[in-house]
């Protein structure tokens, strides 16, 4: 578990020590474990936070290994940006190693999280992935639970943005009237997208929003706009899929009559390469799952992300 303070105390703990009053006076050093928290809190901190990121663009969070550099970036940090919902197994360890005395603030705080791997994952042959204590002493991370892709919901993306703002709030006083500000600015921006995104999906006949990824990162989404997807691994890309559940998902490809197939910028293209081949389906594009593309890409940004994704998708369901 993370060593995550509650928001509504982080005021006076952070005042004491000492931290506020320092921040104020330059721009508030902020550590975000991925790219998609840190893209929430450019927008919220503009000009007044520094930002470090962790995970890269286009990088995997599940299975990212921390660097020494990190551990530097965590000492030196006013606050810790995490997403929190057992994405993010490599954080506790960098931590305790980091020693920082930032703190260490959950963005997800408050969304209705979905279920998402059991403690024992069971394939379609019948065996069984360890997880918890078992996979952490082989040296794995460990995903709870719960679904940690909440962001792929753009109204649990505006709890991001409100808990970032009350974060840096509390960091850093002098400027509250600016991050909230922003906050504001920006999620007028996420209620105008998260309606368009429900005006595209309802677009799609219901007939067609059957679709396959490489990992189960969009259940959010799913619940969110309507579509179903599909996937031979579960909510972590930790565990690669075994024979039996490629094949179980094109058992389900033909019963469900998917209508494309995406690749995710974190993963290898080639097990939705295969699925495409022995479905005859064609690979729609690639989506942005678990991370931002970089500058130069379509999805820089967390609203470019949705925008590409919720495009790509329907151009090749609609077979435009």
């Amino acid at each position: 578990m993370f060593r995550t303070l509650r928001l509504a105390s982080y005021a006076s703990a952070i005042v004491l020590g000492g931290i506020a009053s320092s921040a104020s006076a330059a721009e508030l050093k902020v550590v975000a474990s991925f790219s998609i928290i840190a893209d929430l809190a450019r927008n919220v901190g503009g000009g007044k936070i520094e930002i470090k990121t962790l995970v890269p663009v286009d990088g995997d969070a599940h299975t990212y290994e921390p660097s020494p550099a990190d551990a530097a970036s965590l000492e030196s940090a006013n606050v810790v940006l995490v997403n929190g919902l057992g994405l993010e197994g490599f954080m506790s360890r960098l931590i305790e190693t980091s020693g920082t005395k930032a703190p260490v603030i959950e963005v997800s705080k408050g969304v209705s999280p979905l279920k998402g791997e059991e403690e024992e994952h069971e394939h379609a042959d019948g065996t069984h992935a360890k997880a918890g204590h078992d996979a952490e002493e082989e040296g794995h991370h460990h995903h709870g639970e719960f679904d940690p892709h909440a962001w792929q919901s753009v109204a649990n993306g505006e709890i991001y943005v409100k808990n970032i703002a009350e974060a840096l709030c509390a960091a850093d006083k002098a400027d509250c009237s600016t991050f909230t500000a922003n906050a504001d600015t920006y999620l007028a921006k996420l209620k105008a997208l998260d309606k368009e995104v429900r005006d595209e999906i309802a677009s799609i006949p219901e007939a067609k929003r059957t679709i396959i990824t490489s990992h189960d990162a969009f259940g959010y989404f799913a619940h969110e706009y309507g579509l179903k997807f599909l996937a031979p691994q579960g909510v972590s890309t930790e565990a690669e899929a075994s024979a039996a559940d490629v094949a179980k998902i094109i058992d389900q490809v033909r019963e469900d009559k998917a209508s494309a197939v995406f690749v995710e910028n974190i993963t290898n293209p080639r097990l939705m390469e295969q699925v495409a081949s022995e479905t005859g389906l064609k690979v729609g594009g690639t989506l942005f799952s678990d991370a931002l593309s970089g500058p130069d890409g379509p999805a820089s940004t967390y609203i470019d992300m949705f925008h590409h994704n919720v495009k790509t998708m329907k151009a090749a369901i609609l077979g435009s």
